[in-house]
């Protein structure tokens, strides 16, 4: 079962309205367009994303004192056994039809808290699982919001009609404690451009940590330079590991480089601790490849994504070799300090994500070029909250100059401009989507185009906005938005995925062609 273009409006609140436009869709187009203004007619689908509370994930329940984990250890061994399979039996029951190898996880849970057991004595495996049915909990994902989609084409096209293509739609999802992680869907476009959304499953999976990742010495001694962490101390450590380390080797490192300075321990303590965050913030995790893709969610992991993984910008970048990676810029945040990371994969399976160093990787929003321009990666970003900047480097992962490109221009984006996802290679120059925030807080969507061959130069821009938020959009968990983290082309038709309101999602389309000969 698909969800077409033919179901509900786009509606965050839920109530129904007359669709008009070509195919069925809901047609608009700009307000308050100044005379002789060409006003640009964008159809909205009548597709809706809304956050969907019964997708729960099983996550680790873990107490904060390992006390009162020995004592809900010992209050399980001291049930007699026939109750403890009673018990088992009970959530089991409850839980076994909402998640995916539920036992393993228990049994996984349960060594990570062995260690806490007051003896060696053996238990049975029924005891096993239920001490790791204690220590495991439900999450409800996209409980709060399911926003700010990126959509790309995916790397497997085998199977689809022709004329049709697959995609693969990333969203944020937003649950308890208004913690954001990576959620998916998949879906086809057909040859008139309507877009058919796959039914996502009930369940939803985290991946799991690939063991023993790889660290590059030089990149990770640039990285702690970049960090100001380097000097004696992680010279001592580093030039004890051989050119690629893993993160035990380097832990061993450590110990041994504070055991040597012993009275200074207090001082190096904090070195120590900033080498294991860069470790474990530059990870690789792997899904299993039988899951769906509505199955997979990539939820926070390393410490600087403690509350949340934010408003991915995926792309399909061309490598040099004709390859293709996918790549996307996110936001980490730790409850305190916004960190921009990246993450890379061939599949959407496996995935590596990768630190952003450099002065000028700095605040949200970076959206990296499809592929190099003139030898070297490009990248949009903002780092003064206003304008939106470019930026040019010969290495992925370090960034250190950019060059202002964009500013606030028109009413409607007077508070701050930003893009909304990587730019898109047109024949007639780089299209980007963005975003302007005016009075009231309102934000609305825009566009402009840079020069194929050196996108510091813009050379088209739209003066009135491409998408404002509509009386069935502006409601939300905040209100009066619309956003996007990236659209596709197909066949000269511009696919707009975007977030009403910081609350449910939707589609728009309108001819490229259309937004050139509007632009000024």
């Amino acid at each position: 079962m698909d969800v077409a273009a033919n179901q509900a409006p786009a509606d965050a609140a839920g109530a129904s309205r007359s669709s008009s436009g070509p195919d069925g869709d809901a047609a608009s187009t700009a307000e308050g367009a100044p005379t002789g203004a060409v006003q640009l007619r964008v159809n909205r689908t009548r597709i809706v994303l809304r956050p969907n509370n019964s997708r729960v994930v099983i996550r680790p329940f873990q107490p904060a004192d390992d006390r009162r984990v020995e004592r809900i250890i010992g209050r399980v061994c001291a049930l007699p056994e026939e109750e403890v399979h009673v018990r088992l039996d009970e959530v089991m029951r409850e839980f076994r039809d909402r998640h995916q190898k539920i036992r393993d996880f228990f049994l996984l849970r349960f060594a990570d808290v062995r260690r806490l057991m007051l003896t060696d004595h053996p238990v049975s495996e029924a005891r096993r699982l239920l001490i790791g049915a204690y220590f495991t909990q439900e999450y409800a994902l996209e409980s709060a919001a399911l926003f700010n989609p990126s959509m790309v084409w995916a790397p497997d096209q085998s199977g689809v009609p022709e004329g049709w293509k697959r995609f693969i739609l990333s969203l944020r999802a937003t649950g308890e404690g208004h913690i954001s992680s990576i959620s998916f869907r998949s879906g086809m476009v057909d040859p008139s451009c309507r877009i058919h959304l796959d039914e996502p499953t009930r369940y939803v999976t985290a991946p799991e940590a690939v063991p023993d990742v790889q660290y590059d010495k030089f990149l990770f001694l640039r990285k702690l330079a970049e960090l100001r962490l380097n000097g004696s101390f992680a010279e001592q450590v580093l030039d004890t590991l051989r050119e690629q380390f893993g993160f035990e080797e380097l832990e061993a490192a450590i110990e041994q480089a504070l055991q040597r300075a012993r009275p200074r321990h207090h001082e190096l303590e904090p070195l120590a601790q900033g080498m294991r965050m860069l470790a474990r913030s530059n990870y690789d995790v792997a899904f299993s490849p039988d899951l769906n893709v509505s199955e997979r969610i990539i939820f926070p992991y390393s410490p600087t994504e403690t509350n949340g993984i934010e408003d991915a910008r995926f792309v399909e970048f061309r490598e040099d070799d004709g390859s293709t990676t996918y790549y996307a810029t996110y936001t980490a945040f730790d409850g305190k300090v916004v960190l921009p990371q990246i993450l890379e994969t061939k599949d959407f399976l496996t995935f590596k994500i990768s630190t952003l160093n450099g002065p000028e990787v700095r605040n949200k929003g970076l959206a990296l070029f499809p592929r190099k321009v003139n030898n070297l990666y490009c990248m949009l970003s903002r780092q003064d909250n206003e304008n939106i900047f470019l930026m040019y480097s010969d290495m992925l992962h370090f960034w250190y100059t950019k060059i202002p490109i964009a500013k606030p221009t028109y009413s409607w984006e007077f508070v701050q401009l930003g893009n909304c996802g990587s730019p898109i290679e047109t024949d007639a120059g780089w299209l980007v989507l963005t975003h302007g925030v005016g009075p009231m807080r309102r934000y609305a969507m825009g566009a402009f185009l840079l020069d194929k061959d050196d996108p510091s130069r813009l050379i088209g821009r739209l003066e009135e906005p491409l998408l404002e938020p509509n009386a069935n959009e502006r409601e939300g968990y905040v209100p009066n938005v619309v956003y996007s983290c990236g659209g596709a082309v197909l066949d000269g038709t511009l696919i707009i995925p975007y977030a009403m309101s910081d609350y449910a999602s939707t589609f728009a389309t309108i001819p490229v062609d259309d937004i050139l000969k509007a632009m000024v």
